[in-house]
C-alpha cells in the first residue's frame, strides 16, 4: 500500500511540474497573469465538481461555521499562490519561478514557529541556511551569473509563501475534512471570486481557436484537478512527511520542460543552488519524520 500510495504521489509532482508548459502557452495567447489564474481556477473547479459529485458527493458536506477558513486558504493558497507563481514565470524562467516555490517548506517552518511556538532544531537552521545559500546561487546573487530582477525574487517568494500557506491554513481544515473536500472548494471558492475577470479574458487579443480552450481545459485538468486527486490517494496510504519528499519531483520536472521545451539556459551556479533548495526539503521533513521515530525507539530501546 505504502508502494502504491508513493506512486500516486509521484505522478502528483510530476502533474504539478507540468503547470509552466501550459502557462507560458496561455501567455503566448495574449492573456495577462490574473486572466490565466482565473481560467485555471474556473476549469479545475468544474473538474473537481464532476469528480468528486460522481465519486462520493457526501465529500462536498461542509459546515458553513468553517466557510471562513476555507475562503482564507483560497485566497491565499490559489489566487495569491498562483498570481505570484505565474507572474514569476513570466518575469524569470520556468526553472527560477518552481525553485522559488520550493521555499515553501522553509516559510512553513518560520510560520510554525511564529504561530504555533514550534522549536527551531538544529536540523531547521540548518535547511534555513541552506535555502539561503541556494537562493542566492540561483538568483545569481551569489556568483553575480543570471542575477534576476527584484519583481521576480518578489513574486517568486511569494509563491513559496503562498504555497507554504496552504500547509498552515490547510491543517485546521484536514481535522475534519478529506483531502478532496479542501482542495475541491479551494478552486471553487477562487473560481467564484475570480469569475468576473473572466469578462475580459475570453476576448483577448491571442487567437481563441481550439488550442486556446484546450490549454486552459489541460491546466485545470492535468496540474491542478489530477495532482491534486492522486496527491490526495497517496495520502490515504503513507504519510504526509513521505509525501512532501516524494512530491519534490515537481519542481525537477519544471526544470526539465523549461531547459528541454523552452531552451532555458541554466549556469552551473544556478543548478547546484536548484538542489541545494530541494536538499532543504528534505531536510526539513526528516527533521519532522524521521529523526523524531529514531529518538523514540533509541529512547524505548534504553528503557526496555
Amino acid at each position: 500500500m505504502n508502494r502504491k500510495g508513493s506512486v500516486y504521489v509521484l505522478l502528483a509532482g510530476i502533474s504539478w511540474g507540468m503547470m509552466g508548459l501550459f502557462v507560458i502557452t496561455l501567455y503566448d495567447s495574449g492573456l495577462e497573469t490574473l486572466q490565466i489564474v482565473s481560467l485555471r481556477s474556473v476549469s479545475a473547479a468544474l473538474i473537481m465538481l464532476g469528480y468528486v459529485g460522481f465519486k462520493d458527493p457526501k465529500i462536498l458536506r461542509i459546515s458553513l461555521s468553517d466557510l471562513p477558513v476555507f475562503v482564507m486558504v483560497s485566497l491565499f493558497s490559489v489566487v495569491f499562490f498562483s498570481y505570484c507563481f505565474f507572474s514569476t514565470i513570466q518575469e524569470t524562467s520556468l526553472s527560477i519561478a518552481v525553485t522559488l516555490l520550493y521555499t515553501a517548506p522553509t516559510f512553513v517552518t518560520i510560520l510554525s514557529r511564529i504561530f504555533f511556538k514550534e522549536w527551531l532544531t538544529p536540523q531547521k537552521i540548518i535547511a534555513l541556511l541552506t535555502t539561503f545559500l541556494g537562493l542566492t546561487l540561483v538568483t545569481g546573487f551569489l556568483g553575480g551569473e543570471g542575477t534576476i530582477t527584484v519583481r521576480g525574487l518578489a513574486t517568486g517568494l511569494g509563491s513559496g509563501l503562498g504555497y507554504g500557506l496552504f500547509s498552515i491554513l490547510g491543517k485546521v481544515i484536514l481535522r475534519k475534512y478529506k483531502p478532496l473536500t479542501l482542495a475541491t472548494y479551494t478552486f471553487v471558492i477562487a473560481a467564484v471570486i475570480l469569475l468576473p475577470t473572466l469578462a475580459f479574458a475570453l476576448p483577448g487579443p491571442g487567437p481563441m481557436g481550439f488550442g486556446f480552450y484546450r490549454d486552459v481545459f489541460l491546466l485545470g485538468l492535468v496540474p491542478t484537478a489530477i495532482a491534486y486527486i492522486f496527491y490526495a490517494k497517496g495520502l490515504e496510504t503513507m504519510e504526509s512527511s513521505l509525501a512532501s519528499i516524494t512530491a519534490t519531483v515537481e519542481p525537477v520536472v519544471g526544470a526539465l520542460i523549461g531547459v528541454l521545451v523552452f531552451k532555458e539556459v541554466l549556469s552551473s551556479s544556478q543548478v547546484t543552488g536548484m538542489l541545494l533548495v530541494l536538499l532543504s526539503v528534505i531536510i526539513l521533513q526528516v527533521d519532522d519524520n524521521l529523526l523524531k521515530n529514531t529518538h523514540k525507539k533509541i529512547t524505548y530501546a534504553f528503557k526496555k
